[in-house]
């Protein structure tokens, strides 16, 4: 068994010492939002913080993991009001999202260190690939966090995960059922 806390939680790992932490995440804890992208390091869309430090978790095994804390996005903040995650939506700097929890990660991790980071220095710190190409807007998310955990700005709430359907009708007016083409039109 390989001990370890994930999300602040203790959990003992009965699988091959050598096994990635990415799997065990993913299949055994059931943490899906480390993604598995690459396998090889080079994409961070599996990062976590292990001892508060971003790392690939695909280049590290359990056995390296063993007695240390690793927090996952799912661990960063359960109802996303970390500074990175509210500034990523307010700046629009997700697209199809599959990086996003990586670079999430990588992101709180430079907060915590530095929380007032210039624009180089998020460059260097954030190694993540993004297919969709958010660079610009993260950069400018993640200077946006900074000023949250430092208290010169608030961020109003991202929306709450399970929005109602009916709430998100009444917002969305496209969504209305009444607006839908009744299934019988143009039989008689």
């Amino acid at each position: 068994m390989t001990a370890m806390t994930v999300n602040a939680r203790p959990v003992d790992f009965d699988m091959d010492p050598d096994t990635p932490l990415l799997f065990a995440l993913r299949e055994a804890a059931n943490l899906t939002g480390t993604k598995y992208g690459c396998g090889t390091g080079d994409c961070g869309a599996c990062m976590v913080l292990v001892d508060g430090e971003a790392l690939r978790s695909c280049l590290v095994t359990i056995a390296e993991a063993e007695g240390r804390f690793i927090t996952t996005i799912e661990g960063l903040s359960r109802d996303r009001s970390h500074p990175v995650q509210q500034a990523l939506v307010a700046e629009q700097a997700i697209q199809c999202g599959f990086c996003t929890p990586g670079i999430a990660i990588a992101a709180a991790a430079l907060i915590r260190r530095n929380p007032d980071p210039t624009a180089e220095q998020i460059r260097e710190a954030i190694p993540n690939l993004c297919r969709c190409g958010v660079y610009p807007r993260l950069v400018q998310a993640i200077q946006r966090a900074g000023r949250v955990a430092r208290r010169r700005e608030t961020i109003s709430a991202a929306p709450a995960p399970g929005i109602d359907p009916a709430d998100a009708a009444r917002a969305v007016p496209g969504m209305r059922v009444e607006d839908a083409v009744p299934d019988d039109l143009g039989s008689d």
